[in-house]
Order: C-alpha cells, then structure tokens, then sequence
C-alpha cells in the first residue's frame, strides 16, 4: 500500500512515523508547504518526500493521510475525492458548518471514504466507557462531566487560525458526549474567559470555558476547558447513572493532587501533553484507516460525526457571544 501523508508538522510528523512502522504500507510519500521540513521527515524515516503537494498527488497513491494547517483541510479533502482516494482527515474538516458541508458533498459526489482524526474514540479508557454505558451497567446516566486542560497556551500566531477553543479543543469532548452516550445533545449554554494572557482578547478568543449541554434524554453535561494548566495536560469524563460511576483518564498520571489526608499520592509523572497521553489512541486510529482502505473496517469516525461536533461547538460560541441557551436545531445543517 502506498500512503501520501500532506502537512509535516508536529502531529503530520508523528502520524509519519506511525504509518512508516506500519506492516501494510509498502512506501510513504510526504509533502508539506515548507518542503525542507518535509524533506527532514521524510529523511529520518527512509519515506519519500515529493517536492510539492501537487507532486505528491501526482503519485500512484492509494490513500491520502492530511495532516496539514487547518486552513487546507476542505480543498485537500476534495482534491482527495476527485483522486478517487480515500481520506484520513485530522480534525477540523473546516472552522465552519458550510465549508465542512462543501467537503461533504465532494466526498459524497465521489463515492470515497473520509476518517476524521477523533483520536478518542480510540482510547482504551472511553472505549470502555461507551460499553459501560451500552450494556447499562451504570443504570440511567443522569450526569456527565468532561474535562480538557492543556498545561500551556498555543503560540499566539495559532489562536486567529485555530477557531477558537470550543472547535479547536472542547469539540473533542463534544465528539465524546455523543458516541460515549449514544446520546444527541439539543441545547447549550456556554460562557468564556479571557482573564488569562493578553493574546487571546486580541484574537477574540478566551482561554477557559465552560459550557452546561442537555442531552435529548435530558441527560445534563458539564464540559469545561483551559489553555492554562500548568499542572499538567489532564482529559477527563466522568459519568454517573442510577447505579454507577466511572471515570475515563483517571490514573497515576492525572495532574490532581487530593488534599485528603487519605487521599492518593500526587502523580509523579503527569502527562506533559496530548501526543503523550493519546499515542495508543493515534497509532489506532491510523490502524483502523488503513483497515478500511483495505476493505476491512468500516469507517469509524466518518465526515458525518465531524460535522455534528462541530454544530455543539458553533452553538457554544453563539451561546457564549450571545449570552443566552442555543437550542442546537439554530445549527443548520442543511
């Protein structure tokens, strides 16, 4: 199998190398607007580097892995499906819900496949919590809370690309509430915080949010998120039914101290970031990708569960611009 890989920075780089280990891929080409970088990467890896994107299309491919800025995700994935090539995509498709919508139909029109990089739906933890929840070993789940912390801010000329922290971050948190769940969530209401350093009152983002969501069962959550946690990187849910609670990303690693006098220890070695925390999770993911290209595998994380994260995410930057509950049905997705 022959893998073109587009966009070689720090996660296009560490998806290179999980594809250049992969038993099933025969060769691996990359490429990247800065093509020296992707010459280095490809140099340490023994993987070809084709000298633009367009040469890399150029390549008897069998798949497209896109790992670029988010600006090029939508004119990548459609270059994609007029290839006849299936997609891996890191999330966002698109900072919005029309041009997600455009790259949709491309895929559609063309009859190719599209993966969506949801790295969580991999991880062990909340693999094991959507079971819980499917098998009702919780009873009726009443309350969920979900947590993302990184433990420092992206560099400022990030925050104007990046959508701001409900699509950039939370929509991770917002993908787990509805395939943890099985749930839909039908209103929002959510609030920010610039307080923190300056860059993101110039970038019109904040940089610690919260956001409460019902669920269509009336299932309420609590989703909240910072760019300030010098404590550590730490990505929590937990949930709590009639019967059960259980906590996803709870270990010896997790940047929480108890106060309690019989309390458990502090971690000694928390989690320093998502690469570190989440690698089984991407190294599966890209498992389950090439399974697919194979005939394999169904899609696991397909455009369309992208598209339906990022409608909660709109809804909470409406919410938090706006003041006010936004029913998720003000989302169109028509």
């Amino acid at each position: 199998m022959r893998i073109g890989l587009v966009g070689t920075g720090r996660i296009g780089a560490f998806h290179a190398g999980v594809l250049a280990r992969h038993p099933e891929i025969e060769a691996l080409v990359l490429a990247d607007a800065d093509g020296p970088r992707a010459a280095r990467v490809a140099g340490a890896l023994g993987a070809e580097a084709a000298p633009s994107v367009d040469a890399l299309f150029g390549h008897a491919l069998d798949a497209v892995v896109i790992a670029s800025a988010t600006a090029a995700h939508a004119e990548l994935i459609g270059r994609a499906a007029a290839a006849g090539l299936p997609a891996f995509c890191e999330k966002p498709i698109a900072l919005d819900v029309p041009g997600t919508l455009g790259a949709l139909r491309a895929v559609a029109e063309a009859g190719t496949e599209l993966q969506l990089g949801f790295m969580r739906r991999f991880d062990a933890g909340y693999r094991a919590a959507r079971e819980a929840v499917g098998e009702g070993r919780l009873g009726r789940l009443h309350t969920v809370r979900a947590a993302s912390s990184d433990p420092a801010p992206p560099p400022a000329g990030y925050l104007p690309l990046s959508g701001g922290l409900y699509r950039d971050c939370m929509v991770h948190d917002f993908d787990m509430v509805r395939w943890v769940t099985g749930r839909e969530v039908v209103e929002v209401y959510a609030a920010g915080s610039d307080a923190g350093p300056a860059m993101f009152r110039e970038a019109g983002d904040v940089d610690t949010a919260a956001a409460l969501l019902t669920l269509d069962d009336g299932t309420l959550v609590t989703a909240t998120a910072t760019r300030c946690n010098g404590a550590g990187y730490d990505v929590r849910m937990e949930l709590a039914g009639e019967l059960a609670q259980l906590a996803v990303g709870l270990d010896e690693r997790t940047p929480l101290e108890s106060v309690e006098p019989l309390g458990p220890p502090p971690p000694g070695k928390p989690w320093p970031g998502f690469l570190e925390r989440f690698a089984p999770a991407y190294e599966a993911e890209l498992d389950a990708f090439v399974g697919l290209v194979r005939g394999e595998r169904d899609n696991a994380c397909d455009g369309g569960e992208a598209l339906e994260a990022l409608r909660i995410a709109e809804a909470c930057e409406r919410s938090r611009r706006e003041r006010r509950p936004v029913r998720l049905a003000e989302i169109t997705s028509a």
